[in-house]
């Protein structure tokens, strides 16, 4: 990778996906393809892709702090999950084809969001029962900890997925969901990424770039994201999922 303009093409992708990720996800599907395009190998991409946008998901994170406070239980529950998935991803990675989710990540992508739709009739319907389980018991944990077998593999959209599980078991502004999103994310590219170092070629320079360009990206969306009433979120969800979908469905 040696000319100017790639270079500044997978800093802009790094800057729109750090955005991206802080408010929805689904900003893998932004730098991946520009990586593609600057000819790296899939799985180098997908490597490189999963070290350099760590620095956004962190920022991201950062900036839903105030929405974070009073769920550090939370977060340490799911997050045990979250870890493991990634790590049982990353595996695969490298033991799998390539293709492997290829088919099944719209239909995931396009269920999440029927559920981030349909999340205000949900949570009528089972708002005394979560209640009663403020961590959202075990099918929670389970669909999340599945959920980041998927992230630590390719990581497009997994945060739509995220949001949609937990808007299905937790009694929770979606605000706060999102926060807790962004943590999960954080942890899930950060296990992928040290078991990439030892296993996994990647390329230092597309690393290097994404990292900037996401750390700026994070704190920006992280701001912006902040500022959305929870139904404008849920529109912003669906929009990008929807984008998501349909670039999926034409690779």
């Amino acid at each position: 990778m040696t000319s100017v303009g790639e270079m500044l093409a997978i800093f802009g992708a790094g800057v729109g996906a750090g955005a991206v990720n802080a408010v929805v996800g689904s900003g893998t599907l932004i730098t991946f393809p520009v990586l593609l395009a600057t000819g790296l190998p899939p799985v180098t991409a997908t490597v490189s892709n999963a070290l350099g946008l760590i620095p956004g998901s962190i920022s991201g994170a950062i900036g839903y702090r105030r929405e974070l406070r009073g769920q550090g239980r939370r977060v340490l529950k799911l997050g045990a999950g979250a870890l493991l998935g990634g790590f049982t991803g990353a595996t695969l990675l490298l033991a799998l084809p390539a293709s492997a989710f290829e088919m099944i990540v719209p239909a995931l992508v396009g269920l999440a969001l029927v559920l981030v739709v349909l999340q205000p009739w949900i949570s009528a319907r089972l708002r005394d029962r979560r209640r009663a389980r403020q961590d959202g018991g075990p099918l929670l944990i389970t669909g999340l900890t599945l959920a980041s077998v998927y992230g630590g593999y390719f990581a497009a959209a997994q945060g739509i997925i995220y949001v949609a599980l937990m808007g299905m078991f937790l009694d929770e502004d979606l605000r706060r969901l999102n926060a807790v999103k962004n943590v999960l994310v954080a942890l899930v590219n950060a296990v992928a990424a040290a078991f990439f170092l030892f296993a996994a070629d990647f390329d230092w320079t597309a690393v290097g770039l994404l990292a900037a360009g996401s750390t700026l990206g994070g704190i920006a969306g992280a701001a912006a994201g902040r500022r959305l009433s929870p139904v404008l979120l849920r529109v912003v969800i669906v929009v990008v999922g929807t984008v998501a979908i349909v670039q999926l469905l034409l690779r």
